[in-house]
């Protein structure tokens, strides 16, 4: 197949500055680079990832190791360079935390089951947690967030309670309001930000009141992601101390009973808690009791790079977390999630990239920056080796031009749209209108903004340093009918399959939109890996103060 060539040059590099993508003008012809994807290689990386040999890819576990192997292979035989001292592995201390699945959890006199009521967990290194007549106090979204004019935490002093916080933030539940970004979700509707901020609250305990449409995925999601070894980044004392005692997750149906006993409407103080900031007593307690332990061990990111020729310290990044969440020995029947669609795709998909790229550097046609691949580990558990290697990069951070992020490609065959998720941040996102128009395709947003699925996955960790970094694949309108029907059929296939032992990989599956979504973010990253702008963040996000479009 025939692809793309360089559309903005160093001579037009103000145009490149532009807000719309029309300023990105080509100024001379380029011969086009023969590049060819190879859908059979990719779909043997994507086979035998996920293959139950591998376990279910969990951190720290016997299919880590032959992950690592597989994938510092791959770049090996490719000819790229092992980015750690000449290794492909950069360590990342982990913690893992296994809390008993024998626990004493009691709400407002209530006795819930554990996986069918609540989730609990403690990321602390004790072996046991007890808590006695903690008092429950309803923080609304649990949200602390001045440039909205917003704090559930008013006036409150959280020592030695738990805060019970309802899922995504005001703008999901009052979208025409004007509220935060109205069903786009913000950082603040995430699970992650709710616990930081309980935590720097001084709150003794978390709990997130579970709802599906909100939560973008439904109760079994929270149940099995939750359940089992829990993995963290090990972290500085001071910072392990100001958590959360204990956190987690409980049903909609448990909460209502919780706020039953307590006399109040949880409907009612939804529709409250989304008008105003709002916290309320509700005049309970919670007693908690579980064993706990803490296991260290390290876990790795894999690491390799392509040197530029004339700009080698100026680096774009592609990442991929190779990690799913392992296997459930108490599980009947099939207990692997094999994790095929998410994430093992995304890792075949850099590593194709990569491929293509190496090809090109050896028949003398390599770019002028340095292109970096790197298959992250602990993304499944909280975006843990992005943010490691966000936090210790091997490549400073300021000279990291932007990053390519893949994380479950499109499966459902060729499309006439392009997804990219959360739409409209930087000015990286031209590279990839530009890449997508030359398939006649247009690039639009996600089609479910409220799950906040920009800061979902590991781009999200360079995002918050200041590097333009992007989440793209997939589209929503099918090429044609035939592709319309095989996506109805597939998409019931796949139902349900999010984080759950189904996905697995099928041979039916139509990769072809796959390939299509690579080849955008080829051309976009060989586009800027030829030029010397430096896309930046536009103006209305929250990003653009640390390194602004221009």
């Amino acid at each position: 197949m025939k692809r793309w060539f360089p559309f903005c040059a160093i001579a037009l590099l103000s145009a490149c500055n532009g807000d719309d993508a029309s300023t990105i003008t080509p100024i001379a012809q380029v011969a086009p680079i023969s590049v060819s994807f190879d859908e059979q290689r990719f779909r043997s990386d994507i086979k035998t990832l996920s293959s139950d040999k591998f376990e279910g890819r969990a951190p720290t576990t016997l299919g880590e190791k032959l992950t690592l192997d597989y994938l510092s292979a791959a770049f090996k035989e490719m000819g790229l360079a092992g980015a750690v001292n000449g290794s492909y592995l950069q360590p990342v201390p982990m913690v893992s935390y296994t809390a008993s699945e024998q626990q004493q959890v009691s709400l407002a006199g209530i006795d819930l089951q554990y996986r069918q009521d609540v989730v609990l967990g403690s990321r602390h290194d004790n072996n046991q947690v007890s808590i006695k007549n903690a008092p429950l106090v309803f923080v609304g979204y649990g949200i602390n967030a001045p440039e909205y004019n917003w704090n559930d935490y008013q006036d409150l002093d959280m020592h030695g309670k738990i805060a019970v916080i309802l899922v995504n933030d005001p703008g999901f539940a009052h979208p025409d309001e004007q509220k935060f970004n109205g069903k786009a979700m913000t950082y603040y509707g995430r699970w992650s930000y709710k616990f930081e901020e309980a935590s720097r609250q001084g709150a003794l305990g978390a709990i997130i009141i579970h709802d599906t449409k909100p939560a973008s995925y439904p109760w079994s999601v929270v149940e099995n992601s939750w359940t089992g070894p829990q993995q963290d980044l090990v972290l500085a004392k001071a910072e392990q101390d100001a958590r959360v005692q204990v956190e987690g997750w409980i049903t909609l149906d448990a909460a209502n009973r919780l706020f039953d006993k307590a006399g109040l409407s949880l409907s009612a103080l939804m529709d409250r808690a989304a008008d105003s900031a709002l916290n309320v007593d509700l005049a309970q307690t919670a007693s908690i009791k579980f064993a706990n332990k803490a296991e260290y061990a390290d876990s790795y990111n894999v690491v390799a790079t392509l040197a530029g020729s004339s700009q080698a310290d100026e680096h774009i990044v592609f990442t991929a977390h190779w990690d799913h969440i392992g296997k459930d020995d108490s599980k009947q029947g099939d207990q692997i999630y094999n994790g095929a669609l998410d994430n093992a795709s995304g890792t075949a998909g850099i590593l194709e990239i990569a491929r293509q790229f190496a090809k090109q550097a050896k028949a003398g046609q390599g770019l002028k920056r340095s292109l970096t691949f790197i298959a992250t580990t602990g993304e499944e558990q909280g975006l843990l080796g992005s943010r490691y290697y966000a936090a210790n990069p091997i490549y400073p951070i300021d000279k990291t031009v932007a990053v390519f992020n893949l994380d479950s490609t499109n499966i459902y065959g060729k499309t006439k749209d392009y997804t990219i998720v959360g739409k409209g941040q930087s000015e990286l996102e031209l590279y990839l209108d530009k890449a997508a128009a030359s398939q006649h395709r247009v690039t639009t947003g996600e089609s479910n903004p409220a799950s906040g699925g920009f800061f979902r996955s590991d781009h999200f960790s360079f995002a918050k340093l200041g590097v333009p970094a992007v989440f793209a694949g997939g589209g929503a309108e099918p090429l044609d009918e035939a592709t319309a029907q095989y996506k109805a059929a597939m998409s019931d296939t796949m139902k349900g399959c999010y984080h759950n032992v189904c996905d697995h990989y099928r041979a039916e599956w139509d990769l072809s939109g796959a390939l299509q979504d690579l080849a955008v973010y080829y051309q976009a990253a060989q586009t800027l890996g030829n030029n010397q702008h430096w896309p930046g963040y536009y103006a209305d996000s929250e990003f653009h103060s640390l390194r602004p479009a221009k």
